[in-house]
């Protein structure tokens, strides 16, 4: 699966944004998706994911009850809500996806085989 994903951009703290990421294929149904970022000289860092019905998802302590992850199985395209953004959410976002069988979401960079070419994300204080 090829993953595209947009929606970046420079925020002011305490404000929205949302990401994209569409995917190509027939199949997206069939994948976790999740969201990783990674801020300047740090290593990624896993956000969100959700399961491949959309009825499971994960997050990061970081961003629980700021952040929400969904997709739409029709539109083939995840997305992930951002509120109340902090500086500290700086960074370049990247979807990645899986191919699951089951409900399971993953939280690790090397349980997602497929990625995207990464968003910026900019807040400012």
């Amino acid at each position: 699966v090829q993953l595209q994903a947009s929606g970046g951009g420079l925020v002011q703290a305490g404000g929205p944004l949302r990401l994209s990421c569409v995917a190509s294929g027939r199949t997206f149904s069939r994948y976790a998706m999740a969201w990783f970022r990674q801020a300047p000289g740090k290593e990624r860092e896993f956000v969100a994911a959700i399961s491949i019905s959309g009825g499971s998802t994960n997050y990061v302590d970081s961003v629980k009850g700021r952040f929400t992850i969904s997709r739409d199985n029709v539109k083939n395209t995840t997305y992930l809500q951002m509120n109340s953004l902090k500086p500290e959410d700086t960074g370049v976002y990247y979807c990645a996806a899986s191919f699951r069988v089951s409900e399971y979401t993953g939280n690790s960079a090397g349980e997602f085989r497929s990625w995207g070419q990464g968003t910026q994300v900019t807040v400012s204080s």
